[in-house]
């Protein structure tokens, strides 16, 4: 396909998809030939960039043949239904010109305009909540329900920093015994990088998108090669919105080729929010270790432990242990892999459990498939892991993983095989535990510390055993609870860095002191 060809095909192909707001329609479209003579040699959906407010797929360096692109496959069916371009570092470059090049009009832009596209945008998302639920599902492999409610946080996230930035504060002070005002004044930090993963493709794009935009920052923003299609859509979004060209930009592709460009370039003046594996984290670090002026806030891996204690309501408990383990296949990065039981319940818990699981959680219902067969492979690898060193499956045993289907029946062996390494699927351990200070020793006794869930009617335990947990979030009695204003990160391997309402204006701001004589 020539370049001339890519460009008219990929111009006109948002529209197409855009009336696509059904699974029935999404899925008529997919399956039909790329033309009348029947021709299914072109892909129905090929990517493009989104720079300076219009899709664009080449760079002026291009050949004819340069463009790569990776398949979008739909985990349910293992069948490609697009294509995601691997954008060269020329094209990241021309991104970044592009968005530094806004910045000065966009960083000066007062804050009730900005206000007002955000909550453009936020509208926009809303009215067509079923068009990015259904692409997120086909995509991904989550189900639609699950879809949906990840749409409405992405809404909520523009909705929220649309007026956070409205009500804003600063201190000022008197330097004592003289007649100096000091006082704190804030301006954007300049061009960012932003990065998201595949497993919350639009709700965690927008978590880094919305706070960027509102604190007056420019960006060209990078979603997962395996899950871009949702941000694709919202490129669109931003056009209609008249967001202004610039703003906010989209490249496409890997992490080695386009990822790593993007973070080590010095035209990323401002910083770099990246959500992801440990891995990818620190080579971050070590990309960025001579660029001491960018600011880093990494949202990295978890293994998570739920703590459930003898005095909880066992139903209760049981229901939030299992919402908090498996709950979009086990793809959540704050997801309680590690459950651990006080000895005098473990018994009545575990059957319980068993039984809730095997009656709420079923494959193809509340259970979508897995990102790809290749994680897929490997949560099998660890699942027969376990079973070599003899672990018993409460649920379904990893013998039945026999096929290539990406649907994974929930798990629970009741050892900690693994338990250093985040398996991100639908696999739980069960464990016993005694006393408060052994269950703060065993959730602790990991290098992540991201998350964690508490279950206790015990009010005094709430406090002594919440405080002590190694975790940037802890949920008692609940899982997965969101005040959008509440700092979010973890410890340890789990990250650095915080964001949310006050502390995403730290990420995305700098801030200075003016000192000012009274008279």
């Amino acid at each position: 396909m020539q370049t001339g060809d890519i460009a008219e095909f990929g111009s006109s192909v948002i529209q197409d998809v855009w009336s696509c707001d059904t699974l029935d329609k999404a899925e008529a479209f997919i399956a039909s030939p790329r033309h009348a003579s029947g021709d299914e040699s072109r892909y129905k959906i090929r990517m493009q960039n989104y720079v300076g407010g219009s899709f664009t797929t080449t760079s002026t360096t291009d050949t004819p043949s340069s463009p790569q692109y990776i398949d979008a496959i739909n985990p349910k069916t293992g069948r490609a239904f697009g294509q995601v371009p691997i954008s060269s570092a020329d094209q990241v470059e021309q991104a970044l010109r592009t968005a530094t090049d806004a910045f000065g009009a966009w960083s000066t832009t007062p804050a009730a305009a900005r206000s007002k596209l955000l909550q453009r945008v936020a509208g926009l998302i809303q009215e067509h909540r079923e068009l990015f639920a259904v692409w997120e599902s086909i995509d991904q492999g989550k189900t639609l329900e699950r879809a949906r409610v990840e749409v409405d946080r992405a809404v909520s996230n523009f909705s929220y920093f649309s007026t956070f930035i409205l009500h804003q504060q600063t201190a000022a002070r008197v330097v004592d015994g003289s007649n100096i005002l000091t006082y704190e004044h804030r301006s954007p930090a300049g061009v960012f990088a932003l990065i998201s993963p595949w497993n919350m493709p639009l709700y965690l794009l927008t978590w880094k998108m919305a706070p960027c935009l509102a604190f007056g920052c420019t960006a060209v923003a990078k979603p997962s090669e395996i899950t871009s299609m949702t941000a694709f859509l919202l490129c669109e979004v931003f056009r209609r919105a008249g967001l202004p060209a610039g703003a906010m930009n989209v490249v496409f592709g890997d992490g080695a080729t386009t990822g790593s460009a993007l973070v080590r370039s010095p035209l990323v003046r401002g910083g770099v929010s990246f959500t992801g594996g440990t891995a990818t984290g620190i080579q971050i670090r070590r990309d960025t270790a001579d660029q001491i002026y960018k600011h880093l806030s990494l949202e990295l891996g978890g293994k998570n432990p739920t703590l459930v204690f003898g005095d909880v309501e066992l139903d209760r408990a049981v229901a939030t242990a299992a919402m908090a383990a498996f709950e979009n296949q086990g793809e959540i990065c704050l997801c309680g892999s590690r459950i651990y039981v006080q000895s005098s319940i473990y018994n009545d818990f575990v059957a319980a459990f068993t039984a809730y699981v095997e009656a709420n959680y079923k494959c193809g219902e509340r259970v979508g498939a897995v990102v790809s067969h290749q994680h897929y492979t490997k949560i099998r690898s660890y699942l027969l892991l376990a079973q070599s060193e003899g672990a018993t499956f409460f649920t379904s045993s990893p013998s039945s993983l026999s096929s290539p289907d990406t649907i994974i029946p929930p798990r629970t062996p009741p050892t900690a095989t693994g338990s250093p390494h985040e398996i991100f699927g639908p696999v739980a351990t069960i464990s016993k535990f005694d006393t408060e200070d052994e269950a703060v020793r065993l959730a602790n006794d990991n290098p992540n510390g991201l998350a964690a869930v508490l279950l206790t009617r015990d009010g005094g335990r709430m406090r002594r055993v919440g405080e002590r947990l190694e975790a940037g979030l802890v949920w008692v009695n609940c899982w997965l609870v969101r005040e959008l204003g509440t700092p979010f990160g973890g410890m340890k391997s789990s990250g650095t860095g915080r964001e949310g309402g006050e502390y995403s204006r730290d990420v995305f701001t700098h801030v200075r002191t003016l000192h000012m004589p009274l008279q």
